[in-house]
């Protein structure tokens, strides 16, 4: 066949159109290792969170989200052009071996661990009762290439080690702490309420996972203690498929507000993000740019943000450079604590 038949079979109709099935498919259906981010929307957290006999109020408090989605050829160079979208590499997202239902699983257990910190936290600040019973560790991810792949689910109940009894995390690892690789440990657990008992291999952590060179352990990632909070009066928390930690401080100043007389937001639509510990320290979080969005197009007046003193890149600054670039009148306020937060809405005038 010469260059003239080459060409003429070329201008058959149906080549291109393959071709250009070829470049469609490419560009939306192959997904590329790295997912993107949106702005949510700012929800009024009085939607969600009901506390029994709680006051009312007139301003509102408001949990900040995003929304994220693995990203194709299209997304990713849309969101390298676009200053409301973000990308994160897959790795920042969930570590290697996790599958989509072990890392939501994660997001919801996440999620449970911070309503609770919330509630134990705004309800010690109110002078209310609140405090945790503890059943052992829940198993949320493990490690595909060790020895617990085989053994445990994401679900689990440890409930004890080598016939130790173990009731929180720090019980495990105090237990494991004298194990040494190729070791086998017996493993008590719980799974959909039947007591089973395996015996597992310590062995070297993969290299991916950033654990110092020669350690070890049964192979679970992010385990947390399966706990329960006994509190009065009673609180209910509907976030539906919401996951993650990072509605924790809002949580705690919503819950509060509820359960105290006086109304802290003085009128105010507060909107805001940051993870909260027990001990009431708020913690960093992601996706704070396009949070800063959403709180402003929904009318916020006050967005609280974490500080990360002595850090770098921190929440704080993000959220400050975001807000000078979008011009908003909404407040960036700065916190490390619930009490600061709370230092703050007292402190403005009615």
């Amino acid at each position: 066949m010469d260059r003239s038949d080459n060409r003429r079979g070329w201008r058959q109709p149906w080549i291109k159109w393959v071709v250009l099935a070829a470049v469609l498919f490419a560009l939306n259906f192959i997904q590329l290792p790295y997912y993107f981010s949106v702005p949510g929307d700012a929800q009024e957290l009085t939607e969600v969170i009901d506390v029994e006999d709680g006051f009312e109020y007139e301003g509102s408090f408001a949990l900040t989200t995003i929304q994220m989605g693995k990203a194709n050829t299209v997304n990713y160079i849309w969101s390298l052009l676009s200053e409301r979208r973000e990308l994160m590499h897959e790795d920042e997202i969930r570590p290697p071996g996790e599958s989509d239902e072990m890392y939501h699983h994660r997001q919801m257990m996440l999620m449970s661990s911070s309503q609770d910190q919330a509630i134990l936290v705004a309800y010690n600040a109110a002078g209310k009762e609140a405090e945790f019973e503890e059943y052992g560790v829940l198993v949320t991810g493990i490690i595909s290439e060790m020895d617990a792949a085989d053994k445990l689910q994401a679900g689990d109940l440890i409930t004890s080690i080598n016939g130790e009894e173990v009731t929180e995390v720090n019980d495990m690892l105090d237990i494991l702490s004298d194990a040494e690789i190729n070791d086998q440990v017996e493993v008590g657990f719980e799974r959909e309420e039947e007591s089973m008992e395996t015996s597992i291999e310590i062995q070297e952590f993969p290299e991916e996972y950033g654990a110092d060179s020669g350690s070890g352990g049964l192979g679970i990632s992010n385990p947390v203690t399966d706990r329960e909070l006994q509190h009065d009066p009673e609180v209910t928390i509907d976030t539906n498929q919401i996951g993650g930690p990072s509605a924790g401080l809002m949580f705690s100043l919503e819950i509060y507000n509820q359960l105290t007389e006086e109304d802290i937001t003085k009128g105010l639509h507060i909107a805001g993000t940051g993870s909260i510990d027990e001990d009431g320290n708020v913690g960093r979080i992601g996706g704070v740019k396009q949070k800063v969005y959403a709180s402003d197009e929904e009318g916020a007046d006050v967005f609280f943000v974490p500080v990360e003193e002595g850090t770098q890149d921190t929440n704080y600054e993000i959220a400050m450079s975001t807000a000078d670039s979008i011009d908003t009148e909404m407040e960036i306020v700065p916190v490390g604590s619930f009490d600061e937060a709370l230092d703050y809405l007292l402190s403005i005038e009615p």
